[in-house]
């Protein structure tokens, strides 16, 4: 399997990982205003599946960067999602979360949604750099 393909599927892998913990977290009732897909959605006239369509976009870009980056960054595989992780984050907290009306580093929703957003890309990174190196 050549290297995009990798990428792109340790891409959906890890989204899919990420839309569960993002289910639960809502299912939960844990920080209902950091709804990414509602913001997505937003963002293309409101409708919810088109929300979903560009998150799992975003998620298999991941894997595409990733499979370019791939040993140009440090560590293994999963240090190296990590760090894809931790940059895609700063990228979404400075650019679009103020884009979506939440200000620098979410500040609109309080201290909890950069804590969270951070988690979930560091575990999104994780997954993803696990499952491209597993190929």
């Amino acid at each position: 399997m050549n290297n995009i393909a990798r990428g792109i599927i340790a891409g959906l892998v890890a989204t899919v990982v990420l839309s569960l913990l993002m289910m639960m977290k809502s299912a939960m009732g844990m920080m209902p205003q950091l709804d990414v897909i509602a913001m997505l959605a937003g963002m293309m006239g409101g409708i919810k599946a088109l929300g979903w369509m560009a998150h799992f976009m975003v998620g298999m870009g991941y894997g595409l960067v990733f499979a370019f980056l791939h040993g140009k960054l440090p560590g293994p595989s999963v240090v190296q999602g990590i760090i894809l992780g931790i940059i895609g984050w700063l990228v979404m907290m400075s650019m679009l979360m103020p884009m979506m009306g939440a200000g620098l580093f979410a500040v609109a929703m309080g201290m909890m949604a950069p804590v969270a957003t951070f988690m979930l890309h560091v575990i999104f990174g994780g997954v993803l750099g696990w499952t491209y190196g597993k190929f």
